[in-house]
């Protein structure tokens, strides 16, 4: 038999990764109220974190029956749908925040596009940063 390579075993997420996180989509979420016209913010600091979680779930629950829903239209487009679908969430998550009387404003879907563009880039850029993403490299004989 050959040596096969051993992966390390998929664990659920720590506590301390989730709040990274969560800081990480906080972050991202302000500095697309600071970039994106049409995307308003107003109120305490930590309404934000709240805006945050909400994005965060609405991700994890929704964002897969979308794309398994629309998938011929991701492949077809070669992945940019998924801006489109980015976008959707960020507006549904203006719809969350006002239902909890956060004064989280997106004015359309431009502003929704360009914003969960800037949410994007920033969590990806935080996240390699902050060496939440990890990398194994195998090599196989």
């Amino acid at each position: 038999m050959q040596n096969q390579p051993v992966l390390p075993a998929q664990q659920p997420p720590s506590l301390r990764l989730l709040l990274l996180r969560w800081l990480i989509s906080s972050l991202a979420i302000f500095a697309a109220t600071w970039l994106v016209p049409g995307i308003a913010f107003s109120g305490p600091g930590w309404q934000i974190g709240v805006v945050a979680l909400v994005f965060g779930l609405l991700n994890a629950l929704l964002r897969p029956l979308i794309y398994m829903l629309t998938c011929p239209l991701v492949l077809l487009t070669l992945g940019v749908f998924g801006l489109v679908i980015n976008a959707a969430m960020l507006g549904l998550t203006s719809a969350m925040a006002d239902q909890l009387n956060i004064q989280f404003h997106v004015a359309g879907f431009w502003p929704a596009f360009f914003g969960g563009l800037v949410i994007s880039m920033v969590t990806t850029l935080l996240s390699m940063l902050a060496g939440d993403t990890n990398v194994h490299v195998v090599r196989v004989k």
